[in-house]
């Protein structure tokens, strides 16, 4: 472990689910199945990410049949920000917003042909298995809140991070952390807590302000602490948009003394957290049922982050020392017309239960 990194400590245990294996070997078998991942390269990168550990990390008692379910996610969503951040689109914001469209349209219920047609780019294809898959699972006022975040992380990144690289700008550290908690997908990745575990947050509860400070100071711990684990990764690429990053080039510190403050931050978020729970759980007690579930989530969500950033691979330097370069990890046709499919129908897909989900596209 860097030592940057020693000084992020959590105030929650460490928790496993018990299906993580299983899982590990689903969704290595989806991404292959899917055509998200057949280069020898990207698979041994994807390998090396380890993302149903991931899963089973921040969603430790999920059943095994969901915890499939949120690891297709994680990989998906990782690819996916792997093609806008270091590939060709990630510069192109016209390219970038078109496949934003296309994606946006599955949530929208624009279901793509079965077997998708060769101008369906491998990433709608493979959204469509998802939310066929997930959107039995929640509510209708869920569809709109998960629907509305993934598309705001979408376009966030098509748009504000696409448009800082092209022009060579630096945004503020307040704008940052503001569109960092969308561009990192962990609103989205909270709305999943709900689909884990299965229980249903109404809508009046999760736009109150103690549930929205609670939910806010959770997901900035998650994002600062992918940022000091990712930040030699990003900064041998260039990439400006880490928290570490910001506070050297805007107050003119040392990277050590950036490091110690966003350690510091991290803590005093993790405190406005742990305030903002207590009021909630102190305003709702006949909530409880339905807060104490998500909030759960949110701490295994800190911890599982923290824990998976520091075994996984997918910030550490190839072997030798050497930046990995995108070109041997990135999947050139993933986000284009005509991208690589597998040779089964997707129709073939089964969830962790064994059934087919062809017919469940709602």
């Amino acid at each position: 472990m860097d030592t940057s990194q020693q000084d992020i400590l959590s105030a929650f245990p460490h928790r496993l689910n018990p299906h993580a294996e299983r899982t590990r070997r689903h969704v290595a078998d989806w991404v292959r199945h899917t055509g998200l991942v057949h280069r020898e390269s990207a698979w041994r990168r994807f390998q090396r990410a380890d993302f149903g550990w991931f899963a089973a990390a921040v969603y430790p008692t999920a059943d095994a049949s969901r915890l499939d379910l949120m690891a297709d996610w994680f990989a998906w969503l990782f690819l996916v920000d792997d093609q806008l951040d270091d590939g060709g689109v990630g510069r192109d914001p016209a390219r970038a917003l078109r496949i934003v469209d296309q994606l946006c349209a599955v949530l929208s219920g624009h279901r793509p042909s079965d077997p998708p047609s060769p101008d369906t780019p491998t990433t709608v294809s493979a959204l469509a298995d998802l939310w066929e898959r997930t959107a039995p699972l929640g509510h209708p006022g869920w569809h709109r809140r998960f629907a509305g975040h993934l598309e705001t992380c979408l376009r966030t990144a098509a748009v504000w991070e696409v448009g800082h690289r092209v022009h060579g700008t630096v945004p503020s550290e307040e704008a940052y952390v503001v569109n960092r908690r969308h561009t990192g997908a962990i609103y989205v990745c909270m709305d999943l807590i709900e689909i884990a575990v299965d229980v249903s947050v109404p809508d009046t509860l999760y736009t109150g302000a103690e549930f929205t400070s609670a939910l806010d100071a959770a997901c900035n711990v998650v994002c600062w602490t992918n940022d000091v684990y990712s930040l030699a990764k990003e900064r041998s690429r260039g990439e400006v948009h880490n928290l570490v990053f910001l506070v050297q080039h805007h107050r003119g510190w040392d990277r050590s003394a950036a490091l110690d403050h966003v350690h510091a931050a991290i803590r005093a978020e993790t405190t406005r957290f742990l305030r903002a729970e207590a009021r909630l759980l102190t305003a709702h007690p006949h909530r409880a049922g339905q807060l104490a579930p998500c909030l759960t989530g949110m701490r295994t969500w800190m911890r599982g982050n923290l824990d998976w950033s520091g075994r996984t691979q997918r910030y550490a330097r190839a072997v030798g020392g050497d930046t990995e370069r995108p070109d041997e990890y990135l999947e050139a046709r993933l986000m284009e017309a005509g991208g690589w499919k597998p040779d089964c129908s997707r129709g073939s897909v089964v969830d962790g239960g064994g059934h087919d989900v062809a017919d469940t596209f709602a």
